[in-house]
């Protein structure tokens, strides 16, 4: 089952010279394995994670994150 919460994250780090899923984890203080699983869709962020990820990227959070729309009748 998928998270109901989309991301750009894989785009972003491609957009950011490639950045590795792990200087992604460390940046954000978490494990390669969470960033894994994020991108995967396979887990929503906490608020506080979903700060410190777009904060990496000096984007807002709303321009990393996104509700699936085919989510929203859940």
């Amino acid at each position: 089952m998928s998270a109901p919460i989309g991301n750009h994250l894989r785009r972003l780090r491609f957009d950011h010279s490639e950045m590795t899923q792990d200087a992604l984890a460390r940046a954000a203080g978490v494990t390669r394995q969470t960033v894994i699983a994020l991108e995967a869709g396979r887990y929503a962020p906490s608020l506080e994670l979903a700060f410190r990820l777009a904060r990496v990227f000096g984007k807002r959070v709303d321009e990393v994150f996104f509700w699936r729309e085919d989510d929203a009748g859940a």
